[in-house]
């Protein structure tokens, strides 16, 4: 017998997963637009996952394996479709994914009946997170996520080991777990991208060398490293493309993010960057460009970030973040950009390749001190004066 409290939360639910996104119209700067909602909440997670519905065994009808968060996803268009392969906090803490779909991508998600689970290859991880996926040349769409385990080095029961996890599927049903990625150079990895394309007839992997955990150590920013195979992946040199700077959005921290999008000027980069604050890390959302013939080669990289945690967005467990390992760029340009706001939610901001090419390529990078800052925006001020009293 189902219990009648469930037609009540499914109504209520129907009305959200129904619900239409809008436009923030409040907000403008001409790169990307903003939209009101979260396309995924924990709220849109399947009442079937956290319920048991039979009102004999659940006569009062509790909670029974409850959801914390919807955050960071991967994001792919397949047929006529958006997917979201993101991440889902139980209340235990552990995470795990799940794919919802769309036919627009920033409204009207809805999550399959099964969350995915993964082959149990790694006895040692404790949770997974943060994939992002790639559909790569050689014919599959690779995830490339972080598999996390205790440090079993260390008495404290927060010391954890970061490795990056790599999946195959061609279908977002049927997962093969191959090995991790193994970097020679590197104690620990996290954030770690495929690029979508060969080079240099390997697999071409974007990386965040640490030496620990939380902390980078002598890791020096997004770095790049090939491998021949991939079913026994194994990196042999890292070389660093985005470094991470005195005094900047990067100064702490900087990891890959979305999957790079080919322009005809250039790999554009969508990556995350984190500064230290009185109040804690602050995570940001930044661009760059590499070169097509050089992915390593840094073309251009405009100041500052290009999407930080506004409003609300600002509130959740980990406040003050925005963060985002998925984005979707379509044949006939456009963007969208799947971002998690302070490890909670997850919003969409949309925009086209032509613009996100304009920003890139046209906004003027950091100079790095602020002398120099102010002279670079009194230039600005300057030209622009100059046109109003033409």
């Amino acid at each position: 017998m189902i219990h009648e409290k469930y037609y009540e939360l499914a109504k209520k639910q129907e009305e959200l997963l129904n619900r239409d996104n809008q436009k923030d119209t409040e907000f403008y700067n001409g790169i990307y637009d903003r939209y009101i909602y979260p396309v995924l909440t924990r709220e849109h997670a399947p009442i079937i996952w956290q319920y048991d519905l039979d009102k004999r065994t659940n006569p009062y009808f509790q909670e029974r394996l409850g959801i914390n968060a919807v955050f960071n996803s991967g994001a792919i268009y397949l047929d006529g479709k958006y997917y979201l392969v993101a991440r889902v906090e139980g209340n235990d803490r552990k995470s795990f994914f799940a794919v919802a779909e769309s036919d627009n991508g920033i409204d009207h998600f809805r999550f399959w009946d099964h969350p995915i689970l993964l082959p149990d290859t790694c006895p040692e991880e404790v949770n997974v997170y943060d994939m992002r996926l790639t559909k790569h040349e050689d014919g599959y769409i690779y995830g490339v996520f972080c598999s996390e385990s205790k440090d079993k080095s260390s008495n404290d029961l927060s010391a954890a080991v970061a490795a990056a996890g790599i999946v195959r599927t061609k279908d977002l049903k049927k997962w093969e777990r191959l090995p991790n990625l193994k970097t020679l150079n590197s104690p620990q990895q996290r954030n770690v991208v495929l690029h979508p394309e060969f080079v240099n007839g390997k697999y071409a992997f974007y990386t965040r060398p640490m030496d620990d955990f939380i902390d980078t150590g002598s890791g020096g920013g997004i770095g790049f490293g090939l491998c021949e195979d991939i079913t026994n992946a194994v990196i042999d040199e890292e070389i660093i493309t985005s470094k991470r700077k005195y005094h900047t959005i990067t100064e702490v921290k900087n990891g890959a993010g979305a999957v790079p999008i080919k322009t005809d000027k250039g790999w554009i980069h969508i990556a995350h960057g984190v500064r230290n604050t009185a109040a804690g890390l602050r995570y940001v959302i930044y661009a760059f460009a590499t070169a097509l013939d050089d992915p390593t080669k840094v073309i251009a990289e405009p100041s500052g970030m290009m999407i930080g945690p506004r409003g609300w967005e600002r509130v959740g467990d980990v406040s003050n973040v925005v963060f985002t390992n998925g984005a979707i760029a379509k044949e006939n340009g456009e963007v969208y950009i799947y971002y998690a706001s302070s490890d909670t939610r997850l919003f969409v901001a949309t925009t086209t390749i032509d613009k996100l090419v304009d920003y890139v390529f046209m906004t003027p990078e950091d100079p790095l001190r602020s002398v120099e800052c102010v002279a670079q925006r009194c230039d600005l001020v300057d030209r622009n004066l100059a046109l109003l009293n033409k």
